[in-house]
């Protein structure tokens, strides 16, 4: 067993080795993580479906029975598979 121990978080004035992928990314651009959580939920309840429409018409949104969640306004989903960084050096 090891006498080093692993902190959570790096304490400064400790010097520690740099694991392999931090040496790997060295010179990376900065990435900021907008937050994209939201601001308030409230669940709302239904007596029956012909509420569940009216609701859907007054929100101008579909309402799908399996649908566990939406966002007011509608929120446009956001993709980014087709997003590269590209090296233009």
């Amino acid at each position: 067993m090891s006498s080093k121990q692993e902190t959570l978080f790096p304490i400064d004035n400790i010097p520690r080795e740099k694991k392999e992928w931090e040496k790997e990314w060295q010179g990376m651009p900065e990435f900021i993580q907008d937050d994209l959580s939201s601001y308030r939920k409230i669940i709302i309840h239904f007596r029956n479906d012909e509420d569940v429409k009216k609701f859907s018409q007054l929100i101008d949104q579909p309402i799908t029975p399996k649908q566990p969640s939406l966002w007011y306004p509608k929120l446009d989903v956001r993709r980014y598979a087709h997003l590269r960084y590209v090296d233009e050096s």
